[in-house]
């Protein structure tokens, strides 16, 4: 007696990434359960097939060619990089509060709910995913001749973007504490103008942008800002964890006396990390280590 042949479901994954190519969306593997591409680095680049005339990052090579997805997600599992530069997509991460954050402290959701309130605004309807975390990522379309960046905390406390330079984890996405999921299936609208201008910077990213000053810090603290983000924001593939790292050493000094606030350093260095290429957690990382070294270092003056 024969039996049927079984029947092979197709990976969750793949369809998933095949939707999202089927948008328009430029999709690459990351590790299953995890944040990071599932692709080799460029000291292991094998210089062959994709690479074969130097080395492609994850940005270069995310694709809309349903062959190309296959191919990749018949491997394994992998979670979906969206890469958002390529995609045409301007994605606002609303983030969830952080254990470390003072009382008070808004997250995400109510930052830009305050921001949208100060600007005379509504709350953009959009294409939208919950995060595994809880927070929210907000879908818009790119506008015409504009070309954004990424950006830590420039909208508000917890708000961060990711456009060209920049990817987000795809509805479908699972990491260990749960899933990305589509909590508003509405197509992607337009960045609002309100929005683009906000984000858009008055200098190149290589500029000033990155360095809003406080009203109180002293003139000497807030040329020592503005000079610091940019060198770091300027700073070249194979010196900018080093750069970022000095830059956070010589502002944390002004912590301890009150030249500058610890969030607004830290505000500014993640996102002039971002504007150099660098990834949000390499960001927060490498700046969180080296302002506790430079507070350590400088105490305050004495009252």
């Amino acid at each position: 007696m024969t039996h049927p042949a079984p029947i092979r479901r197709e990976d969750p994954h793949l369809s998933t990434a095949l939707a999202a190519a089927e948008r328009g969306w430029h999709v690459f593997p990351l590790r299953p359960g995890d944040k990071r591409p599932a692709l080799h680095s460029e000291t292991a680049c094998p210089r062959t097939g994709d690479c074969a005339a130097g080395h492609r990052k994850w940005e270069q090579r995310a694709t809309t060619d349903p062959d190309r997805i296959r191919a990749a997600w018949s491997a394994r599992a992998f979670n979906i990089g969206l890469a958002t530069g390529p995609s045409g997509l301007v994605v606002i991460d609303l983030d969830t509060l952080k254990a470390k954050d003072p009382s008070g402290t808004p997250d995400g959701v109510t930052s830009l709910q305050a921001l949208c309130e100060r600007a005379g605004q509504t709350v953009p309807a959009t294409y939208r995913t919950r995060t595994a975390s809880g927070g929210h990522h907000l879908y818009f379309t790119a506008p015409t001749g504009a070309r954004l960046g990424n950006s830590a905390g420039r909208l508000g406390t917890h708000i961060d973007t990711r456009a060209h330079g920049g990817y987000v984890l795809a509805a479908g996405s699972t990491l260990p504490n749960g899933a990305y999921e589509v909590a508003d299936p509405t197509d992607p609208a337009p960045l609002p103008e309100w929005l683009c201008t906000l984000l858009t910077p008055r200098q190149s990213s290589k500029g000033l942008m990155a360095a809003p000053i406080p009203a109180r810090a002293s003139q000497y603290a807030s040329a020592a800002l503005r000079a610091e983000t940019a060198a770091v924001a300027g700073a070249g593939e194979g010196s900018r964890n080093w750069t970022l790292v000095r830059a956070a050493r010589a502002l944390g000094r002004f912590i301890p006396s009150g030249d500058l606030a610890r969030h607004e350093v830290e505000q500014a260095l993640n996102s002039a990390g971002l504007a150099a290429g660098l990834r949000e957690n390499e960001c927060r990382a490498a700046v969180t280590s080296a302002l506790n070294w430079s507070i350590a270092n400088n105490p305050g003056r004495a009252a």
